[in-house]
């Protein structure tokens, strides 16, 4: 088959792809194995692979597809908090601390998540990069209808947090580069039954960590929280279901078989819950995870520092602060970095992947303290 038959490129004419994500797509296009590929609008350059894809293979899967990030995804978790007694400014001054190693046992933490109790210190910590703990308000309302049944109560906050596997993932991800460097794993091999149950092992440990960043960051303002939805973009899944030996690589994409998505923008827009429509085979049940980078991280500081003082960076044009404390990361992050988030959403919509449920304005954004 010609690869550029295996391709599927989700954006309308008006969205912008880099051109290097492209070639990706299609370097990916030609691996062993490979059926299908299919790029959303948030699609940029990786480090050699393309985010924002889900990659569909037979017989043999890929670990350097998924990445080291193994479980990295978004969760929504509604809070006690409400819009009326909001203080973010305060806030801003007093949240702190979700760098260092949480002083509860994480141990019993993870297992009762059953997740294995390993990499112990790094368990309910943000990490560094693109991952985040934002708290936010209900923008608008789009489908009352579901909002109700998820209990979306427009008085109130939420809380999104972006992190994965931290360490794990990474240790994962070595462990096969070293052996096998890019290359792919037979199914029923031992190798791929362990590189499977240690990729499902970090996904339950990145959704725990998730979960342990929301305790840790409420609970300095005194809040209770409950989860609506959990989202990993990271993954490997075997489809046994539709066809044995098939094998869903997703990097930077968001699972949609497994009900409602929350898609964050930049730290300075509005980020989007949306629930799967359609049957979603054709996007190889996959939609975007965010907005995607417009910019490479080593570009962001000599375009920006001649109009923005990294200070100035930790307020928004919403208004909203931002907890970062690494001037290069503030750089490397700033909202001008990012696509249009509702360019990436309507795209979604066009596509008919997609209804939005709401949106949501941040408030304060916690990124790193410094150490």
């Amino acid at each position: 088959m010609n690869n550029a038959k295996r391709i599927t490129l989700l954006t309308t004419p008006g969205t912008w792809i880099e051109g290097e994500s492209l070639r990706q797509l299609e370097r990916v296009a030609s691996f062993s194995g490979m059926m299908k590929v299919v790029g959303f609008p948030d699609l940029f350059p990786g480090k050699g692979i393309p985010v924002g894809a889900a990659m569909l293979t037979e017989g043999e899967f890929y670990p350097h597809l998924v990445g080291s990030d193994v479980g990295c995804g978004i969760s929504l978790f509604a809070t006690g908090l409400t819009c009326a007694k909001a203080k973010p400014e305060k806030w801003f001054k007093k949240l702190k601390g979700l760098e260092e190693p949480w002083d509860g046992d994480a141990a019993v933490w993870l297992e009762e998540r059953s997740a294995q109790p390993v990499f112990l210190d790094a368990a309910g910590t943000i990490g560094h990069g693109n991952h985040f703990a934002e708290l936010v308000r209900i923008g608008e309302i789009k489908d009352r209808e579901l909002s109700r049944k998820m209990r979306l109560d427009e008085d109130a906050l939420f809380l999104i947090v972006h992190s994965g596997s931290r360490g794990l993932g990474e240790s994962l991800l070595r462990s096969h580069t070293d052996r096998f460097k890019a290359g792919s794993l037979k199914m029923g091999s031992d190798e791929a039954f362990a590189y499977l149950a240690g990729h499902n092992n970090a996904v339950l440990w990145a959704r725990a960590n998730r979960e342990l960043i929301a305790h840790r960051f409420l609970e300095q303002l005194h809040s209770g929280y409950r989860k609506i939805v959990d989202c990993c973009h990271n993954s490997l899944t075997p489809i046994d279901n539709k066809s044995p030996g098939r094998f869903l690589h997703r990097k930077g994409a968001a699972a949609s078989d497994s009900g409602a998505v929350i898609i964050p923008g930049s730290r300075g827009s509005y980020s989007y819950l949306v629930t799967p429509i359609g049957d979603q085979e054709h996007n190889l049940w996959s939609v975007a995870h965010g907005a995607g980078r417009k910019w490479i991280r080593s570009e962001c500081k000599g375009r920006l520092r001649e109009r923005y003082r990294a200070d100035s960076l930790t307020r928004t044009k919403l208004g909203s602060y931002v907890i970062c404390e690494d001037k290069e990361l503030l750089y490397e992050e700033a909202p001008q970095a990012y696509k249009d988030i509702e360019s990436v959403i309507g795209d979604m919509v066009s596509f008919g992947l997609v209804r939005v449920i709401a949106s949501f304005s941040p408030l304060l954004t916690y990124k790193v303290r410094e150490r």
